[in-house]
C-alpha cells in the first residue's frame, strides 16, 4: 500500500484488504449463528456498501435474501446532514429479520433515518452491521450490533468508499493525509 492521491486530496494507507476479510469472516460467523433458522432480509445501503455486503453476503451460510436501498447524505468530505431518499423498499419485511449493512456510520443521521423508515413496515427485529463505525462522531441512540474497525473521527476512501464519487474501487482503505 502506498500514499495516494484522489482530485485534490492525498491519503495514506490506513486498512488493508486482508485486514477487512478477515474482520468480515468473524462478523459473518456470528451472523450465522445469531440468524439461524430467521430467514433474513440483508438489506445493503449503496453506494458505500457494496463491497462490504458482497463480501459479507457470500459468507453466510443461513437461507436469506438481499436487496438494495440507496440513500445520500455525504458531499466531499463531510456529511450534510440531510438524508435524501433515492431508491425506496420494494420488499414486504413485515415480521422480518432485517439486517441493514452499511459502509460507515459517523452521525448516525443516514443510518436513523433508515431505520425510522423501515420501524413504519414493522419488521420483527432490525440487525445493523458496518465495516466502519466512529464513535466521537456518533449522535444517536440505537445499537450498532456489528462493526469491523472502530475508527476515529477521519476522512477515508476505498473498499466502497468514496471522495466526491472517486475510490470506491480500492481494495483496501486510505485515511486522508493532511
Amino acid at each position: 500500500m502506498e500514499n495516494i492521491k484522489i482530485l485534490d486530496k492525498a491519503f495514506k494507507p490506513y486498512i488493508s484488504a486482508a485486514k477487512i476479510q478477515t474482520k468480515i469472516s468473524v462478523i459473518a460467523s456470528k451472523l450465522n449463528k445469531q440468524l439461524d433458522g430467521k430467514d433474513p432480509l440483508f438489506m445493503g445501503i449503496l453506494n458505500g456498501s457494496f463491497m462490504f455486503a458482497s463480501d459479507l453476503y457470500k459468507q453466510i451460510t443461513v437461507p436469506s435474501q438481499i436487496t438494495f436501498l440507496k440513500l445520500a447524505s455525504y458531499q466531499g468530505t463531510g456529511s450534510t446532514g440531510k438524508v435524501k431518499r433515492l431508491i425506496g423498499i420494494n420488499e414486504d419485511i413485515k415480521n422480518k429479520t432485517v439486517v441493514i449493512i452499511e459502509d460507515i456510520v459517523d452521525t448516525g443521521v443516514t443510518l436513523d433515518s433508515i431505520i425510522k423508515q423501515l420501524r413504519g413496515y414493522e419488521p420483527k427485529e432490525i440487525i445493523v452491521v458496518t465495516l466502519m463505525f466512529k464513535p466521537k462522531a456518533y449522535t444517536k441512540e440505537f445499537k450498532v450490533d456489528y462493526f469491523a474497525f472502530d475508527i476515529p473521527n477521519d476522512f477515508i476512501v476505498g473498499y466502497g468508499l468514496d471522495y466526491d464519487g472517486y475510490g470506491r474501487n480500492l481494495a483496501d482503505i486510505y485515511v486522508i493525509n493532511e
